[in-house]
Formats: structure tokens, C-alpha cells, sequence
């Protein structure tokens, strides 16, 4: 009998030990972070846009954005898509196909988000061989940018070079670039890492 005993009571602590074990928690799930970024990400000029309206695969179609932030939707024609998020343009969408289609189920994808090519950019202008604009990489440096550009032209101020970058607020921050020591000594003190959005000029010498 004490044998039955004490095996009933350890079946009892394994069943609330399994019990405490798969409580649901209380808290909600924590938002996926990468999922957060697309379904708030606002289309831009070329993007790639995948529109699938359920059961009607003739009115689903893959289009770009044009540069007037439109794209062309069978039966409904122009829907502005720029500035819009995919939820947005969607239920534009299914809003405008109510006339033709009855309850339609409108989902819109991002394929390929092409506009970020063009916002993401670093330029270099004033006295270089071709100046250049050209998408953003890590690690970026300032010689990167003005080597791509072909180096400098014999009428440069090279080391009266500026680094523009965006501060906020409509503001942008002047930084000092010796070039000239960065190109014909090493000195890469100025080399500064650059960010999407930089400007290089290289202002000309003064006769």
C-alpha cells in the first residue's frame, strides 16, 4: 500500500509538472522585426510591385512604379502607388475593383525594392575627371568615391575639399577633406567612412 502510495503521488507531480510545462504565456508574441520594416517600407519610383487578386489571375499582374508614382491595374486603370504601403495600395485596389469583382481579396507584394537604389547614393562633384553618383556601400570611404571618379583635374583645390552629409531638419554638416594628403601622401586622417546621401566637392584653385 505505502508503494501505491508514493507512486500515485509522483504520477500526480509529472502530470502538474506537465501541466505547468505547457501553460500558454500571457505575453503577447513579440512583431518580427524584418516583417515590420516591409509592411511599413513606402513604395518608391521603380519598384516592383506583384498584385494578386484572388480567383481573378487576369487582373493579377507584375508592374513597376513609373516615375509619376503610378502603377496600371487591369479594369480600374492608374492607382498612385508611391508613398503608399502595400496594405495601402491594396486596399485602394480592392476598393475600385468592388465595382467589378464581388468581395475581391487583393494582396500587394513587393517583388523588388528598386527606388532604394536611387535614395541610397553617394555623389562626388566639382573639379574630378566625371563626377558620380553611385549606391551606397558599407564601408565606403571617401577616396573609394573620388577614385571611382576618375581622381582629380589639374585645376583642383584638392585639399579645400568638403564632406556634405544630412544633419536633420532640412540641415547638412560641413566636413573638411584634405584630399590632397589622402592622394598624394596616405595621410587618410580625413578618409572619412561615408553614409547614404554624402556629397564630395572639390572645389576648383582660385587663379
Amino acid at each position: 500500500m505505502k508503494h501505491l502510495t508514493v507512486l500515485v503521488v509522483l504520477l500526480l507531480a509529472l502530470v502538474v509538472g506537465g501541466c505547468a510545462a505547457v501553460t500558454p504565456s500571457t505575453q503577447p508574441p513579440k512583431a518580427n522585426a524584418d516583417a515590420m520594416a516591409v509592411s511599413n517600407y513606402r513604395i518608391g519610383v521603380d519598384d516592383q510591385l506583384q498584385v494578386s487578386v484572388w480567383h481573378n489571375p487576369d487582373l493579377s499582374v507584375s508592374v513597376p512604379v513609373r516615375p509619376d508614382g503610378k502603377i496600371t491595374v487591369p479594369l480600374i486603370g492608374d492607382v498612385q502607388a508611391g508613398g503608399q504601403t502595400p496594405e495601402e495600395v491594396a486596399a485602394v485596389i480592392r476598393d475600385k475593383l468592388k465595382a467589378y469583382v464581388r468581395d475581391p481579396q487583393v494582396a500587394v507584394i513587393l517583388t523588388q525594392l528598386r527606388s532604394h537604389e536611387y535614395l541610397a547614393r553617394v555623389r562626388v562633384t566639382g573639379a574630378v575627371r566625371t563626377p558620380v553618383s553611385l549606391p551606397y556601400r558599407p564601408g565606403m570611404t571617401v577616396l573609394d568615391v573620388v577614385l571611382a571618379a576618375g581622381g582629380v583635374t589639374e585645376f583642383a583645390s584638392p585639399d579645400r575639399t568638403e564632406l556634405y552629409r544630412h544633419a536633420g531638419q532640412g540641415d547638412n554638416q560641413a566636413y573638411a577633406v584634405r584630399l590632397g594628403k589622402i592622394l598624394n601622401d596616405g595621410d587618410l586622417a580625413t578618409n572619412y567612412p561615408l553614409q547614404p546621401g554624402d556629397v564630395i566637392t572639390v572645389p576648383q584653385r582660385s587663379f
